[in-house]
């Protein structure tokens, strides 16, 4: 049975087999930009034109940023990388809620949740938070962020 995974650095879907490279431990990368894994995606995802893609590790520090994360946000990938996502980019969820804790603890997607992002303009921008967990050891997750038109 195939399984659609979608490459955080540009964003190309791919239908796969298996997450890992032949026998091995070793995540497969995207075919297309050469990015160093992919995320899984449970259902058929596609996102938005202008989405930014925001991956981080287990304790939900940055560790890569792909598609329109500067565009949205005006964060250079190196301003951000080892800082937890929430802070870096000002998330603001409704009713005090954390929903990248509970993706990160609970291992469940959180799909179409409604945040303020602030970045690095002055006014806070309004999106849509799509946030899938890693499926490896390590954890993490996708936070996958749709500016509001």
């Amino acid at each position: 049975m195939a399984h659609p995974f979608i490459c955080p650095n540009c964003g190309h879907r791919t239908t796969e087999l298996d997450r890992n490279i032949g026998f091995t431990r070793q995540p497969k990368g995207c075919p297309k930009c050469g990015f160093a894994f992919l995320f899984e995606l449970l259902d058929d995802y596609y996102p938005a034109p202008d989405a930014a893609f925001f991956v981080c590790d287990g304790e939900g520090r940055v560790v890569g940023c792909g598609k329109n994360s500067f565009a949205f946000t005006g964060l250079e990938e190196e301003e951000v990388i080892g800082q937890r996502v929430d802070q870096v980019l000002g998330l603001r969820f409704s009713n005090g809620e954390d929903p990248v804790a509970t993706v990160l603890e609970w291992g469940v997607r959180k799909l179409e949740v409604p945040v303020e992002v602030s970045g690095e303009r002055d006014v806070a921008a309004n999106a849509k938070a799509d946030m899938f967990p890693a499926y490896d050891d390590d954890g993490g997750l996708l936070l996958v962020l749709t500016p509001d038109k």
